[in-house]
């Protein structure tokens, strides 16, 4: 995207968002990397990462939530679920209290995987965070979720304009 500079705030608004922009392909090409050695689609892996987030906030997901989430139907959620359960990256748990509802987790085997191929990643993260001070990174803490919020609600406006396919006939 284009932006005026004639202003230091416009040149950091600029390199910001190109910033941005450079951190986002180089997320989705590793991303694929590790999808691509495993065997898994695009969304195969925001599949994972839903499920992945889900247990680090404490909650693990439906798979309801993770077709809300991913923007699919219930069928393709099932078969998605299903490829990944057959793949050793998810497991279906069954809730203790409600032995109809169903928590999706992450499996051991796909965790180990994860883990191996992220670790230097997350080194490099670490290295490159050691040289700021909290209040810098409670400042750029901040930053991050009013971005993410500003981009789920441009993909949500998105999602809610895109006309409905037709649907093809049954037999």
């Amino acid at each position: 995207m284009y932006w005026r500079r004639d202003t230091r705030r416009e040149q950091l608004v600029a390199d910001i968002a190109n910033d941005l922009r450079r951190y986002s392909i180089d997320a989705q090409h590793i991303g694929h990397a590790f999808a691509g050695l495993h065997g898994l689609n695009g969304t195969d892996l925001h599949a994972l990462i839903a499920v992945m987030d889900a247990e680090f906030a404490g909650t693990p997901i439906t798979p309801g939530r993770l077709g809300e989430k991913l923007n699919l139907s219930s069928g393709s959620v099932t078969a998605l679920i299903d490829r990944l359960e057959r793949a050793g990256h998810v497991r279906r748990d069954r809730d203790t209290s409600d032995r109809r509802k169903v928590f999706l987790r992450y499996a051991d085997r796909g965790a180990a995987l994860a883990m191996e191929f992220f670790r230097p990643l997350g080194n490099r993260t670490d290295a490159a965070m050691a040289d700021f001070s909290e209040d810098e990174l409670e400042v750029v803490r901040r930053f991050m979720t009013v971005m993410v919020a500003a981009m789920r609600e441009h993909r949500d406006q998105i999602r809610a304009a895109r006309p409905e396919l037709p649907r093809r006939p049954t037999r």
